[in-house]
């Protein structure tokens, strides 16, 4: 079957351009209305257009989709949105929670993940999830990020001033962030503004952020880690197949997709996988982290197969401030013991 106008177009974009003796990886999501089914008159026609569009992008990106009525209501729906999110940080209602690391073998705490959330007035306790994607569209994860980055910093640094556990804290950057040109700059003057040592603070990477531009990506990455900062591989095994990149990216830790773990007690190809990225993590110097571990069985086979930490709703939830505070000083042992 030939490939229809649409799809010329996103092959067009998926396609490589040399530009500067570099290769630029770019895709592309495609919104289409017809005529007359989807309006009448250039504006509406556009307007339905673009309204696809974000559905497009909404369903994975680098895709088309065609309009449909239902997609209106779903445009009023996310405008409201994108409003209450663009209120909800000049009102600042967002918080951080909390997610420990754990030691699979002796049960202590290694290290925490901040991991944002929205207190909106309406609607309770918002998930990322809901609201992260058309923060990027509209720009706001910029800001978004920055406070994420200084207040995951300002809180790891209240803790240890307060005991004497001194633990890495991780924090989450979107491809935006990333790209900005004063991205590391920016991470200098968090750490100089809070005080921690960078050391404390691991920045955790999608494969897909890292393999954009994969040049430019390791010097900013090399840059990261002269300052002191770690570097994780976020949900690794769900993004790109070449492997290079761990040899030729400054990466510490690499964080095994939960899809994985979910699994690993029933699926064989599942276990195969999991137990592959543990060895070559292993082999490579990596510290290996299972991610959305929810069973003891999921923990004990990590375990024979040399996983040192996992992180999930097993261990505990992730908490807020001040109940991740109390946490630290009961510690995590007898909480897995009583679970």
């Amino acid at each position: 079957m030939r490939p229809r106008a649409q799809e010329k177009i996103l092959i067009s974009l998926n396609a490589p351009h040399s530009i500067g003796r570099q290769d630029l990886h770019i895709n592309g999501s495609i919104g289409i209305s017809v005529y007359p089914a989807d309006g009448e008159d250039p504006e509406t026609l556009i307007k339905n257009a673009d309204t696809a569009m974000y559905h497009a992008k909404e369903c994975g990106r680098n895709n088309f989709q065609f309009f449909k009525a239902i997609m209106n209501a779903k445009a009023v729906e996310r405008q409201s949105l994108e409003s209450s999110l663009r209120r909800a940080f000049e009102r600042e209602e967002f918080l951080l929670h909390y997610q420990p690391r754990i030691n699979l073998e002796t049960g202590e705490i290694t290290g925490v993940e901040a991991l944002i959330r929205w207190q909106r007035p309406d609607r309770g306790l918002v998930p990322p999830s809901q609201f992260v994607a058309i923060a990027e569209d509209c720009g706001l994860i910029l800001p978004i990020g920055r406070w994420v980055l200084g207040e995951a910093c300002r809180q790891a640094l209240d803790w240890q001033s307060a005991g004497p556990l001194r633990l890495p804290i991780a924090v989450n950057v979107s491809a935006w962030e990333f790209r900005q040109p004063g991205f590391v700059d920016g991470v200098r003057t968090v750490l100089l503004d809070t005080g921690l040592e960078a050391r404390y603070l691991e920045l955790e990477l999608t494969e897909r952020v890292l393999m954009e531009h994969a040049e430019s990506t390791t010097s900013v990455l090399q840059e990261l880690k002269r300052m002191g900062v770690r570097l994780a591989v976020d949900d690794f095994g769900t993004g790109y197949s070449s492997l290079s990149y761990l040899v030729q990216f400054p990466i510490d830790i690499l964080k095994i997709d939960q899809s994985f773990i979910q699994k690993i007690t029933t699926n064989s190809d599942n276990s195969a996988i999991v137990s592959a990225i543990i060895g070559m993590g292993k082999n490579l110097g990596l510290k290996v982290v299972a991610e959305g571990l929810e069973t003891r069985e999921q923990s004990a086979y990590l375990l024979t197969q040399g996983c040192p930490e996992g992180q999930g709703y097993l261990f505990c939830p992730p908490l807020a401030a001040v109940e991740f505070a109390s946490l630290l000083r009961v510690g995590t042992r007898e909480k897995i013991a009583n679970r």
